[in-house]
């Protein structure tokens, strides 16, 4: 293979690979452009597609570890609701579950996008299409069609889709009870929990845990997947400006804050993962928890708060040729915008910070 694809070429050929706007069917996908970032197993290119392996049933990350399959058993898809849908297993080696999120969930047309936050949320998990429908202001048949059109799979297929790799990671990388990882993933029932596992991976909860190499103990451990390159210290170093006394608690090389989500309290710490891209999550609670933990929520506002869906090749390649941010961009590679873990206080720290100064805001 000619490396030299992903050279000098590399922006034209992300930008046949998927459009910028993210607004065309996912009939865009360039399955030639896909099957060359898979051989090179090029970290840019995870969580941006998907790939289906027909002559396995599986389907993987394109940095999956396990041998390139022939072009022909290939099929690529936007997302891993969509290869669900399709009737593909989640690959156990490369776990789809740990991938960045893909640019179809996050840069789509606002109905969809704001969809897809409250189905993170859990508004499917024990609400109707019919109310999620009217929340958006749209008919249940006008939101398939959009879904349709921008992931390849509809609303109630991504939920399901985000209940079962959520269920899988806590499965693989905590110690928790099966019937609290249920009930954290968003199932109603134990039951359809188990189902739904057995489905999709053709073994029993109990084996994908004792199969795993878990040592969590009490503690919840998530992996948060980025694709490289991540300037985790500057980020810290921004959010140190900006700690909130008796909540947030900066490190050198961690980030620590208190939470109080959905009847569930404790503490949440996030450092860089080792030998991956990825940042790690150790969350801790206290005391006795009214409610199932909401995992999803929690990874969810981490990943909007150290902007870990970015895509830094494809913002170099915008902002390359401008004479302030390119130069002082080719310096410092990886930079991201920081979030916000809650938007209250973000919204407090921003009114404060204008009226008085950022250091008071944090008071």
């Amino acid at each position: 293979m000619d490396m030299s694809d992903f050279g000098e070429r590399d922006g034209e050929r992300r930008s046949r690979l998927l459009p910028m706007n993210m607004t065309a069917s996912i009939s865009a996908l360039d399955p030639e452009a896909c099957y060359r970032a898979m051989q090179a197993k090029d970290a840019r290119f995870d969580g941006r597609f998907f790939v289906c392996v027909s002559s396995t049933g599986i389907y993987c990350r394109p940095v999956c570890p396990a041998r390139v399959p022939k072009r022909e058993n290939c099929r690529f898809v936007l997302s891993a609701a969509a290869a669900e849908e399709a009737g593909y297993r989640s690959c156990l080696r490369c776990r789809p579950e740990t991938a960045p999120g893909t640019p179809a969930w996050s840069g789509t047309a606002a109905t969809v996008s704001r969809a897809l936050r409250l189905i993170e949320e859990g508004a499917l998990d024990e609400g109707c299409l019919e109310d999620l429908a009217a929340r958006l202001g749209l008919g249940e048949r006008q939101l398939r069609r959009l879904f349709l059109a921008h992931l390849g799979a509809g609303p109630q297929a991504v939920a399901a889709n985000r209940r079962l790799l959520t269920a899988k990671q806590l499965i693989s990388d905590t110690a928790m009870p099966l019937a609290q990882v249920a009930h954290a993933a968003g199932y109603q029932s134990l039951r359809r929990f188990n189902d739904a596992i057995r489905t999709a991976y053709g073994v029993a909860p109990t084996e994908i845990r004792r199969a795993s190499e878990n040592r969590a103990g009490s503690t919840i451990r998530l992996r948060l997947g980025y694709r490289p390159p991540f300037d985790f210290s500057r980020i810290l170093a921004y959010l140190k400006g900006r700690a909130i006394p008796g909540v947030e608690a900066i490190g050198e090389n961690s980030y620590a804050r208190s939470f109080s989500l959905s009847g569930a309290s404790g503490v949440v710490t996030v450092t860089p993962a080792a030998g991956a891209n990825a940042l790690e999550a150790r969350i801790a609670t206290l005391g006795s928890t009214q409610g199932a933990l909401p995992v999803r929520a929690i990874s969810a506002r981490l990943r909007r708060l150290f902007d870990l869906d970015a895509e830094p090749g494809a913002i170099a390649t915008a902002l390359a040729r401008d004479p302030l941010i390119g130069p002082r961009l080719e310096q410092a590679p990886g930079l991201r915008v920081p979030g916000s873990f809650d938007g209250f206080e973000l919204a407090v720290r921003a009114v404060l910070g204008q009226q008085i100064s950022v250091k008071g805001a944090t008071t």
